[in-house]
């Protein structure tokens, strides 16, 4: 151990309750002190990279701007999306034999009988306790310093430059963050806005990249749509009575183009139906019936489904997602996050949780619900045992994408289908190209119809390059960045699943760690070395050109693959058949 790391862990902090321990800041932000690595953002990928580099012997710390680490696998995402299982390597799969193990102690079933969970080795369905209890376990094995509740300065204060290198990063507590290497983990990509690199909010013209599912998708969005005719008016038939809450006048653009939208953000609430685990969700403050008339005319235009996923986790709880035309997501109200002050950001993030609780009250008890649909929901409630500081609900809203660097490379679509296949992998991914609903909007036919909903499988494993989490090398060189990595709007909606970022927390830490033993700066690194480092590590590169052939974009009509997949003809926007 050299000498440096045996002076960083006299400094270290642990974590006690989920909270650092009061004397840790004044004792570890000593003016001189200037970490290896400083990861902003305790996000799944932050943490995972933050144990890499204690592994490495390289001193770092991780900077959280909120109360919670973890991110959204903390936060209520229980029902991991995995896509292909045996892609998933390294320290991310290592995470999942964790919970594993956790549920292998018989104490944790509480409410239910102990039973294997998982497939062979990992656990890929969890309650939110069980993801805290091991990540913090994780953090105290290591050593690693955290501290919370410590924002970037937005703007150009935030972040200090030498030239094209950052030399710290500064917080609205009045901190200083000194490094050598900086990994952005937030979901957000603040340190990286903030540091001038390039990036995107939106979607990108088809045009852009030479992609087929990118930019607006009137025809082609055909799940979880609005299945009946809905008037959008206030007074129905009435333009001038005013537009329902949820539902734009604007125009909804060309199918294909680009625009500044991006998919819709929800909590994936933890639920539970145990009587003695369970506490109610009240009718929130302000309640306004008129902000779910959609919900109840979608209803009676036909609607018989009830609109929710909830995958069951352990304990009897569940991670209840978005489903169908009208539900979790409230759609088109977050468009301002991304490049959004925290007071937008957190005026966003109150106005949906004050939807969704509204939502769940109204679908348990009012009357213009269908009666089996609250019979079913009044079932449920949130669970007594579960984010116990924020009155049981998630605080950690879904931030599906928002800023998306514009790197040295930009994954796309054609990555995803392996059509093209870049070299220097890190990692893969293989989640279905998936993107929830941008807009709400009224058609030309005078319905309400949603878009933007793509759910088209890439065809297996596809590698992601190193590349892809380096800025332009003029822009900044001493950064690299995780969940907000350099892709297309539709190849992020593919990569942009908790199990790849842990695996590219991973890798952006070794690669770090290589890049200072050696002297080298990151974007001259020796790939080969990094490659021999990564699958010594067990992360999986790349996939079995065998198994998953490249899948090339079908030329059928749009009408033929309807029919073929059981999807909706759309006209103008309203549905008009559905094939059997």
């Amino acid at each position: 151990m050299n000498q440096n790391r045996r002076d960083f862990l006299k400094n270290t902090a642990i974590f006690s309750g989920g909270l650092l321990l009061p004397a840790y800041l004044k004792s570890c932000q000593a003016a001189e002190t200037v970490y290896d690595i400083v990861i902003y953002g305790a996000t799944s990928a932050g943490i995972i990279a933050a144990v890499k580099a204690t592994q490495m012997g390289r001193s770092c710390i991780i900077v959280e701007p909120s109360q919670r680490i973890g991110g959204l696998t903390t936060g209520g995402l229980g029902a991991t999306d995995l896509g292909i299982a045996d892609a998933i390597g390294g320290m991310s799969r290592g995470f999942y034999q964790r919970l594993r193990e956790y549920y292998m102690d018989e104490s944790k079933w509480k409410y239910e009988e102990p039973k294997i969970v998982g497939a062979n080795d990992t656990s890929w369905f969890f309650e939110p306790s069980a993801a805290m209890a091991v990540y913090q376990q994780m953090l105290e094995e290591n050593r690693i310093p955290v501290v919370i509740n410590d924002r970037l300065v937005l703007g150009s204060n935030g972040v200090n430059k030498r030239g094209n290198r950052i030399t710290s990063i500064v917080t609205e507590n009045g901190n200083e963050y000194k490094g050598k290497i900086f990994i952005d983990t937030t979901y957000e990509g603040d340190l990286m806005a903030m540091a001038g690199v390039s990036y995107h909010v939106g979607r990108e013209a088809n045009s852009v990249y030479g992609e087929t599912l990118n930019g607006v998708q009137k025809v082609r969005t055909h799940n979880h749509i609005i299945p009946g005719f809905v008037d959008p008016y206030i007074e129905p038939g009435n333009p001038r009575s005013g537009i329902l809450p949820g539902v734009h006048g604007d125009d909804p653009g060309k199918d294909f183009e680009g625009d500044h939208r991006i998919q819709a953000y929800c909590f994936r609430m933890s639920l539970t139906d145990v009587d003695e685990n369970k506490v109610p969700i009240e009718k929130p403050q302000g309640y306004d019936e008129l902000e779910y008339e959609l919900l109840f005319r979608n209803f009676e235009a036909g609607e018989t489904r009830v609109p929710w996923l909830p995958h069951m986790m352990p304990n009897r709880k569940t991670d209840t997602n978005n489903r169908w035309g009208v539900s979790t997501n409230k759609i088109g109200i977050n468009y301002e996050y991304p490049n959004g002050n925290y007071s937008i950001r957190q005026s966003i993030i109150a106005e949906q949780e004050h939807y969704q609780k509204g939502l769940m009250w109204t679908l348990a008890n009012h009357p213009r619900v269908p009666k089996n649909i609250r019979d079913e929901v009044k079932k449920w409630g949130l669970p007594a045992d579960e984010f116990t500081n924020n009155g049981h609900w998630p605080d950690q809203i879904y931030v599906r994408e928002a800023r998306r660097m514009i790197g040295e490379y930009v994954m796309t679509e054609n990555d995803c289908r392996r059509i093209t296949i870049a070299d220097q992998s890190i990692g893969m991914g293989s989640y279905t190209m998936d993107s929830h609903n941008v807009q709400r909007y009224i058609t030309r036919m005078g319905c309400v119809q949603n878009e933007g909903n793509i759910e088209v499988w890439a065809g297996g494993a596809y590698a992601i390059p190193y590349a892809s989490i380096l800025p332009k090398r003029n822009e900044c060189d001493n950064l690299l960045v995780t969940c907000a990595m350099s892709a297309s709007h539709i190849a992020y909606g593919s990569i942009r699943m908790e199990p790849v970022f842990m695996i590219l927390g991973q890798s952006a830490t070794t690669a770090a760690s290589m890049a200072l033993e050696t002297n080298t700066e990151l974007h001259d690194l020796s790939y080969p070395r990094l490659r021999e480092q990564l699958l010594a590590d067990q992360q999986f590169l790349f996939p079995d050109t065998e198994r998953f052939p490249p899948l090339v974009p079908s030329s059928e009509p749009l009408k033929e693959r309807q029919r073929l997949s059981n999807e909706p003809i759309l006209e103008n926007g309203c549905v008009v058949k559905y094939f059997d």
